[in-house]
């Protein structure tokens, strides 16, 4: 027993790292100094385990070794990856993706990790290869979960950071050389390389990138027959190279040749803000008012599932175009017109942000008055939740809570982004109001049964049970126990709801 206690020391004696843990490390866990401590052949046998169970694991190492013959050595095992995915034909389907994904995921690295400090010319070439053969992959895996698609968006990043990090003249080569496929394909993976490289560039080296790309568009003229399929994908990929033009242009700093790229593309409905933001940059002021200023056909503007998902608002363009109009009249020194201007932005749609300008712009003891101006326009607003989403917002909670006393019917409790926080900022010192807006809440939620909203309805309740002895009785609400009664009756069976109410 003597014995065996004092071989144990000693092994650890042998390990000073494993000794080196931070204090309350766990020693299981896998890390530099841990793994030390298990020795070399220990950790080969692990190696070798993981190479039999895992290719992808196994394609790493064998990279890793390659790499101590070379570049050559390493070019040669991408080379033939990508020769074999270049010659597949097969479907990938859910049950082989994941596998798939971490053999592509691995070429990838093999080409960061072992072949790029070797020969970064040479990763550049592999990862250009990679990417050309985006399509064909994307076309034969069933992708639903985007996780392709993010190794050829890291392969694309990965190109563009050692492209940029190349001598000037050889990134300005290298980028030349990408502009004739994207021409061929201006849809495929190499349209967001370019772009990600047009300002990595100097302004002098992409006179001959334009120029290419000036050819590249040349060879796809409007159609004449814009119903055809193949025209609107000719039309659509003309707009493509034209937009990367416009890249190049934004980097030049030349305005009128992305002013007349944009007429080009969208002639009559061309971006007036980013036409005129451009030329307020430029110092052409007056030019840029006419533009803001231009009437134009808006088009048919199609909210997709992502804008309203992000919320998107149709009023916005209008708002950014009129917030740059503001901006080029201030530089014209025309303040009068841009204070009006603002003003008619309040008026309209109550925007804090204007009137909190409006405000700081005005000569001084004409602020006061100018408020109080406003908010009686935002308490009069025809529509109640916006008034009551800004006088809670500014905050006036007084304007508020008489908003809500006098209009107790007017609330729609499906409107809980602007009811919540209203409820929650006049729960302090406007218990009526606050009452109002919470049952408002608490009625919708359970009416329309939506259960993933129950842990916010028993919150509600909570906030209820806290107001109900700071209301006077015989007010324009129903008495708290009258509430919960008739909450009881018409909602008793919503179990989900009621277990998680504390009585």
């Amino acid at each position: 027993m003597a014995r065996a206690r004092a071989v144990k020391p000693a092994a650890r004696a042998d390990t000073p790292k494993a000794r080196a843990l931070p204090k309350g490390a766990r020693r299981t866990t896998p890390a530099p100094e841990t793994l030390a401590a298990l020795g070399q052949d220990r950790l080969i046998a692990l190696i070798l385990g993981e190479t039999a169970r895992n290719p992808a694991f196994k394609k790493l190492v064998s990279a890793a070794l390659a790499s101590l013959q070379g570049p050559d050595a390493v070019a040669a095992i991408v080379d033939r990856r990508l020769t074999a995915l270049e010659g597949a034909q097969s479907y990938i389907d859910w049950q082989r993706r994941r596998t798939f994904t971490a053999d592509l995921n691995a070429t990838v690295t093999v080409i960061l990790n072992e072949l790029r400090p070797l020969d970064p010319g040479a990763a550049l070439d592999r990862l250009r290869r990679f990417l050309d053969g985006a399509d064909a992959v994307l076309n034969r895996v069933d992708d639903s979960n985007g996780s392709v698609q993010g190794i050829f968006e890291r392969a694309s990043e990965a190109f563009v950071e050692i492209a940029a990090g190349l001598p000037p003249v050889e990134a300005a080569r290298v980028t030349a050389s990408l502009v004739d496929a994207f021409g061929d394909d201006p849809f495929g993976p190499l349209g967001s390389v370019l772009a990600d490289m047009v300002p990595k560039l100097a302004g002098d080296a992409l006179a001959d990138i334009d120029s290419r790309l000036a050819q590249a568009a040349a060879a796809l003229p409007i159609s004449g027959n814009p119903c055809s399929e193949a025209a609107y994908r000719r039309d659509a990929a003309r707009a493509q190279i034209l937009r990367l033009r416009q890249a190049v242009s934004d980097r030049r700093g030349d305005p009128d040749s992305y002013i007349a790229l944009e007429s080009a593309i969208l002639p009559g409905r061309e971006n007036r803000v980013e036409i005129a933001r451009r030329l307020l940059n430029a110092g052409r002021a007056p030019e840029a008012l006419d533009w803001i200023r231009r009437m134009q056909d808006p088009g048919i503007r199609i909210a997709t599932r992502a804008d309203l998902i992000a919320g998107f608002d149709l009023r916005g363009p209008e708002r950014e175009r009129q917030a740059l109009e503001i901006e080029v009249l201030e530089k014209l020194g025309r303040t009068e017109e841009a204070q009006a201007l603002r003003w008619v932005r309040f008026e309209r749609d109550l925007d804090a942000p204007m009137l909190r300008t409006f405000l700081a712009k005005l000569p001084d003891f004409d602020d006061e008055e100018a408020l109080q101006r406003a908010l009686d326009h935002a308490e009069a607003f025809p529509q109640p939740h916006r008034a009551l989403a800004f006088l809670a917002a500014w905050p006036d909670l007084r304007r508020a809570a008489k908003l809500v006393e006098e209009r107790p019917t007017a609330w729609q409790g499906d409107q809980y982004a602007i009811l919540a926080p209203a409820a929650d900022a006049l729960a302090q010192d406007h218990p009526l109001p606050a009452t109002i807006l919470y049952r408002r809440l608490l009625d919708a939620i359970l009416e329309s049964g939506r259960s993933a909203a129950y842990a916010h309805g028993a919150r509600y309740l909570m906030e209820l049970d806290g107001l109900a002895g700071r209301l006077e009785p015989g007010g324009i609400t129903p008495d708290p126990q009258a509430y919960r009664e008739a909450l009881r009756r018409a909602h008793g069976r919503k179990h989900g709801f009621w277990s998680l109410v504390k009585d």
